[in-house]
């Protein structure tokens, strides 16, 4: 853990009153446009945190961190069959707390060819313990057409709710936007953050134009950002909006950008869940703020 991050999570642990407050302030949700359904403005993504096989004290951890999500009012869990064991981690930690049911379930399809897709999709199910998926989305674009084909036929006959598409690098931004254009596509998981904000130059735009969920992966830039605010304190202003962390910094600002519909920082730390489960409670900044927080976060 970064000294910066366990400096602020043990300030944290003794703001008892004020955390006890915050617990019982509802989780801010996003409506998918494509539905109106509600979704908890964060998530947990699984890239190489749930990747952990058989080891069975990773698990427990993991089932740890499952738990404090779900009990703080997160529902969104993403993986991929690129994450290794993700997915059967994932669905057998689900399963052993019995809230499978519960959850927003999305996964991806990463493969070329129509029949490889559907076998990798099938499997996909079977690892996360699912007949029928919430989200799933073709994984950086790879083989994009032939997989939409396949899942906007799935979707009529129920096997998948929302389809999408996902890459994580500002230079397929174009493509995405592209194929969101049309508006029949339902997500759009992009990179987007403090530190990667490329997504704003037209992407974010064209989703809210073509009524397109937006999912937010690498919020952290895989941890970057905490080893940029190394050492340094939070800024006391950045407190009018409620941020106790450095997390919730960085992720109130993805969040208070109408286009987005839920981030998902990965985490193997049940307290890094709940430190980022509290980004969706209470105040989000204003574009002024907004502002503020990026031009500091480039001064350092």
């Amino acid at each position: 853990m970064d000294a910066s991050r366990r400096r602020t999570l043990g300030a944290l642990a003794g703001l008892a009153l004020v955390g006890s407050v915050r617990a019982r302030e509802a989780m801010h949700t996003r409506a998918i446009p494509a539905s109106g359904e509600r979704l908890p403005v964060v998530g947990v993504g699984t890239w190489q945190t749930f990747d952990v096989g058989g080891d069975a004290a990773a698990r427990a951890a993991l089932q740890e961190v499952l738990r404090t999500f779900f009990a703080g009012g997160g529902r969104v869990v993403d993986s991929s069959p690129m994450y290794g064991s993700s997915e059967s981690v994932a669905g057998r930690l689900a399963a052993e707390l019995g809230v499978k049911a519960k959850l927003f379930v999305a996964t991806k399809v990463w493969t070329s060819g129509r029949e490889a897709g559907i076998r990798q999709m099938d499997d996909s199910m079977r690892k996360l313990r699912v007949e029928h998926l919430d989200l799933m989305q073709v994984h950086n674009l790879v083989d994009v057409q032939t997989h939409l084909a396949t899942l906007r036929d799935w979707k009529k006959t129920g096997r998948v709710r929302y389809l999408g598409v996902t890459h994580y690098h500002s230079g397929a931004h174009a493509d995405l936007e592209k194929i969101i254009r049309p508006g029949d596509v339902d997500f759009v998981q992009v990179n987007y953050s403090l530190a990667e904000p490329e997504a704003d130059r037209r992407l974010l735009a064209a989703a809210a134009d073509s009524r397109t969920a937006v999912i937010v992966n690498r919020p952290f830039a895989e941890g970057a950002m905490f080893r940029r605010v190394r050492d340094r304190p939070l800024p006391e202003w950045a407190r009018e909006v409620g941020c106790a962390s450095w997390a919730q910094y960085f992720l109130k600002w993805i969040l208070a950008h109408p286009a987005v519909t839920c981030a998902i920082p990965g985490t193997r730390n049940p307290k890094h869940v709940a430190d980022n489960l509290g980004a969706a409670k209470g105040l989000l900044p204003d574009e002024e703020m907004r502002r503020r927080m990026a031009s500091y976060f480039d001064s350092l």
